[in-house]
């Protein structure tokens, strides 16, 4: 596919620097599993930044993460509290349901994400038999409306889960957006405000095809021993892990995270700003990380999703989402803000 669109970054090819580096090691043989020297190494990247007392386990993607991460703390009869846009909610098709086997209490948000207050009203019948139990609360940075969490929002939602006995998880699909529009370090809006569990994202920012989930719960002795078992039990052990632990030194030893993050953000920044004030067009959540939501003249929606290849993303108010990735010139946002003035204008 030639043309560039603005569906996800999920859309986006891989990074040359990471391509290079998945070369660099496929070269004779090593030890499977992640016992070899590069994964040693990503390892040692990941606690870098997030604190050398991380657990880390290198997986094959999103939904894998956050089940193998959200699993190490649950038992059957509990239940994760998460906002009802959350991707663990809506994107992964019942998979922490059936494969955990707990039930998720979602809770309806404006903008995607959780507060104390929330999470405390859900929080009903502890203790009794009949009803599941609180066992974590996830959130999502930045969260699946584009919306961020403050350092001090993460902060009082730990300190409400830690109370009530539960684990944070964050899902960092896109952890590196968030912190980049931030401007923290990625521990920042982890490590140091309390967070247990993260699943670190990699795939939305320029890899092939890595994620790792990373214990940062000090406070919770033995959260990480189950790691290396719920990984392999779950299917998310890669059996020539160098090539998976290649992606993320080449993401982490460096800035290539916080280049491509960045570079991201500020071609949505571009693009909110090209079309913002259009006749007809009406942006109507906050422009932070790397997703523009906005709502335009329904006839002129299917032309304009045909050519820049983006999703509508909820049918019942027409509401289009356009993302930027590492990729994404300001030649590609200037073409699709042209498009969309020209029929908008044709429409008045």
């Amino acid at each position: 596919m030639a043309r560039h669109t603005f569906g996800s970054d999920n859309h986006a090819p891989v990074h040359p620097e990471v391509l290079a580096a998945i070369a660099a090691v496929n070269t004779g043989h090593d030890e499977p599993y992640g016992a070899d020297d590069v994964t040693a190494a990503a390892v040692r990247a990941v606690r870098h930044h997030l604190g050398e007392h991380a657990e880390v386990a290198i997986v094959f993607n999103g939904t894998g993460a956050n089940l193998v991460g959200l699993g190490l703390a649950l038992r059957p009869w509990q239940h994760v509290i998460c906002a009802s846009s959350a991707h663990i909610a809506v994107d992964e098709c019942g998979a922490p349901e059936r494969l955990l086997g707990v039930k998720l209490v979602e809770l309806d948000t404006p903008d995607g994400k959780l507060t104390p207050e929330l999470v405390e009203a859900s929080i009903t019948g502890v203790g009794d038999e009949h009803r599941t139990q609180p066992g974590a609360v996830s959130i999502t940075q930045s969260t699946e409306l584009g919306t961020l969490y403050t350092p001090d929002e993460i902060r009082a939602l730990a300190g409400v889960a830690h109370a009530r006995g539960m684990i944070l998880h964050l899902d960092g699909a896109r952890i590196a957006n968030a912190a980049a529009a931030l401007g923290l370090p990625l521990a920042g809006t982890t490590t140091d405000c309390g967070v247990d569990v993260l699943s670190l994202g990699g795939t939305k920012n320029g890899l092939l095809g890595a994620e790792a989930v990373v214990v940062l719960g000090q406070d919770r002795p033995g959260l990480a021993d189950g790691l290396a078992f719920a990984r392999k039990q779950l299917g998310q052990l890669g059996s020539k892990g160098r090539y998976l632990g290649a992606q993320f030194l080449a993401l982490l030893e460096g800035d290539l995270w916080l280049r491509n993050a960045s570079h991201a953000n500020a071609m949505t920044r571009r693009l909110a700003d090209g079309v913002r004030g259009v006749p007809g067009v009406e942006i109507i959540r906050p422009v932070q990380v790397n997703a523009v939501f906005a709502l335009l003249p329904a006839d002129v929606v299917p032309a304009l999703q045909e050519r820049f290849g983006f999703y509508v993303w909820d049918e019942r108010t027409g509401e289009v989402r356009w993302m930027c990735s590492w990729d994404t010139t300001e030649e590609d946002v200037d073409e699709l803000v042209a498009a969309v003035r020209s029929a908008v204008a044709v429409q008045v």
